[in-house]
């Protein structure tokens, strides 16, 4: 029974994971498909997942559809060959960025700088627009956040007390209570205010209760005894707590309030990127931990499971972080190239197709090691439940 659920947990997970990453990267391509498009571009090929194609369809010279199976070179094509690919992860757009125009004026290099910029930029423009769209749309069926300070046109449903930080060296933190966890009961008394927890535990100083926590779709049981708190001199448990909710608004109220927060969240990022960076200029190190490839996974898996409001909340987020990224100029992402084109503007010609091309292959190598550094340390950190679904999905071989 526990292997059965082990390779349900794999394969939720599995498909969570490549339908989240899926949708990702087709939008931030097609985001470059599309401005390039309307800046009169013929991009080589716009493909759904990656190669090697399955088959596609393209213009011919004389303006009729053909199609084309597998990975046959096309000649007589005058527009973009629109493909479906084996691999079924997202998709990508060949502007030509690395190629000569060779005097074609609808060529990606005959372009002026500003619109080579936006096309580059658009595709983490997509990922912003996919995030507040995601937001707008969970607020017209309710949104899990919290509700203190939320307008009075929104309707909240299913309160919930969620655990927001845990003190050091409290009860609370000896019983292994953990940041995000949410308070089911206290005594077998539903309750689901923290005004009422904080009331209902100042009477109990010294009692051991019966805490019902839900970690995940878990629900555990802690034992637990208040003390006497040094900051409020009052009994407690050492822990920081938000009422939270589904908020829910009336569609066009869900529109403006799904910007709104998506430009919150973006600023929110960004001061944390902030913070990572200065923190490793000054030596203090990451303050943060930071998922790979694997913790993203195992993340996916637990939001999809946690509801569909969860795993489209979790999607916006990740969608904002990989617009973030992609915008930062570092060799080999969007923001990178970006910065070539400001050196090509001040320096009145471009860079050097090699230099250029090895200077994105340079940062395309650190990028992996990064990657695969994280990927260790997120197997660490999530060993047991990585290798549980590994086990699982080797044994359907």
């Amino acid at each position: 029974m526990h292997f059965d659920f082990c390779i349900f947990i794999m394969f939720i997970t599995i498909i969570s994971f490549v339908f989240l990453l899926s949708i990702l990267v087709f939008v931030h391509e097609f985001g470059h498909f599309w401005m390039a498009k309307k800046f009169d571009l013929k991009p080589e090929e716009f493909g759904f997942g990656l190669p090697p194609r399955a088959f596609g369809v393209y213009r011919d010279k004389n303006g009729k559809w053909k199609k084309v199976k597998g990975n046959k070179s096309v000649k007589d094509a005058d527009d973009t060959i629109y493909s479906v690919n084996w691999v079924p992860l997202g998709g990508f757009v060949k502007l030509g960025e690395d190629d000569e125009a060779g005097g074609n004026p609808n060529h990606f290099n005959s372009k002026p700088i500003w619109q080579r910029a936006m096309i580059l930029l658009a595709g983490v423009s997509m990922n912003v627009v996919l995030a507040a769209i995601l937001i707008s749309f969970g607020f017209m069926v309710g949104l899990p956040q919290g509700i203190e300070g939320v307008s009075s046109h929104a309707k909240i449903s299913n309160r919930q007390i969620q655990i927001v930080a845990v003190v050091k060296e409290t009860p609370a933190k000896d019983a292994d209570i953990r940041m995000g966890d949410m308070i089911v009961s206290v005594d077998t008394q539903k309750i689901n205010v923290s005004e009422e927890f904080q009331n209902y535990i100042k009477e109990k100083d010294g009692q051991e209760l019966s805490l019902i926590i839900r970690r995940g779709n878990v629900e555990i049981e802690k034992k637990i005894v208040p003390e006497i708190m040094e900051e409020t001199g009052l009994p407690g448990i050492g822990i920081g707590m938000a009422d939270i909710g589904l908020v829910k608004y009336p569609v066009h109220l869900a529109i403006w309030y799904g910007i709104k927060t998506t430009i919150i969240f973006i600023l929110a990022i960004l001061f944390a990127f902030y913070e990572m960076i200065k923190g490793l200029i000054m030596g203090a190190g990451v303050g943060a931990d930071i998922s790979g490839p694997v913790g993203i996974a195992v993340l996916t898996g637990q939001f999809a499971r946690m509801g569909f409001v969860y795993f489209l909340q979790f999607t916006a987020i990740l969608s904002m972080n990989l617009a973030i990224i992609n915008a930062l100029p570092f060799p080999a992402l969007d923001g990178g190239r970006i910065l070539f084109l400001i050196i090509e503007k001040f320096k009145g010609g471009p860079v050097k197709k090699e230099v250029e091309a090895m200077v994105h292959y340079i940062g395309f190598v650190l990028l992996m090691i990064l990657v695969v550094f994280v990927t260790f340390k997120d197997i660490a950190r999530y060993g047991d439940k990585f290798v549980s679904l590994w086990h699982a999905f080797l044994s359907l071989f």
